[in-house]
């Protein structure tokens, strides 16, 4: 996983995971990212410092964050970047979400770009049922939910199994 800071053109700050950097070129090219904040779909990379990750069993060290200008073609947003290290109680949330979606998924199957369809098929009784995952777009999810079909998103982003080191 690798998680980039990102900003939407109103100057909202955020967290993105994806499972690579063609990860996020890909879901932005499909329209896929959204400000949770304000909803517009004009995201971006915001500068980050890079984390490096610790070998072995060393104890991890908080890289910190550094404040920079935003670049962009547009002009900068008089708001700051200002990230920090998430707080002790909010990192272990995240680590037992993290945790509870790869249990989840470890006995799920992928099936890629057919979710929306493999959904419908074992909704309407077409297939045999089973956990699956993969990708949708929101206008598939959507579409799944009115039908009442029982699906739900990933609290983070899921890499196909040949992306996958």
């Amino acid at each position: 996983m690798i998680v980039f800071d990102l900003h939407c053109e109103h100057g909202h700050r955020f967290e993105g995971w994806f499972g690579s950097s063609g990860d996020f070129e890909d879901q932005l090219s499909r329209g896929l990212l959204a400000c949770p904040e304000c909803g517009t779909a004009k995201v971006s990379k915001a500068p980050m410092a890079p984390a490096v990750p610790v070998k072995g069993n060393a104890a991890p060290t908080a890289v910190p964050r550094v404040s920079a200008p935003v670049a962009s073609d547009e002009a900068a947003p008089d708001a700051p970047l200002a990230n920090r290290e998430m707080p002790a109680e909010v990192q272990r949330a995240m680590a037992k979400l993290a945790e509870a979606q790869a249990k989840a998924l470890k006995d799920s199957t992928w099936v890629g770009g057919d979710f929306a369809k493999q959904s419908r098929e074992m909704h309407y009784g077409e297939r045999d049922e089973g956990p699956i995952h993969g990708q949708a777009s929101l206008k598939e999810a959507k579409e799944l939910l009115d039908e009442g079909v029982p699906v739900a998103p990933l609290p983070f982003p899921a890499a196909p199994p040949e992306k996958l080191n």
